[in-house]
């Protein structure tokens, strides 16, 4: 089964958090190139960022669960999150 890619984010800590928000709805899904951002400065960025994937069979489910907790009067809109792949 091909994974794809939900949500992007700079921040490791971000992507587990959506990474968790997932499993509680569960949906299976899986954070890639978290080491590379948590091992030096700027990795992120040259991996394209610490992405949070899922099947490909979960992913429109995945994205409108992202999207509504992303316009939950609780998130902060600091303009500094990741962001919903499309």
């Amino acid at each position: 089964m091909e994974l794809v890619t939900v949500f992007r984010s700079f921040s490791p800590a971000e992507a587990q958090l959506i990474r968790s928000r997932l499993d509680a709805a569960d949906i299976p899904a899986e954070v890639m190139n978290e080491l590379a951002a948590l091992s030096m400065d700027g990795y992120s960025m040259a991996t394209g960022g610490v992405l949070v994937q899922v099947p490909e069979n979960y992913a429109a489910e995945a994205r409108a669960l992202i999207e509504s907790a992303n316009n939950s009067p609780e998130s902060p809109s600091d303009g500094k999150a990741g962001g919903l792949e499309s």
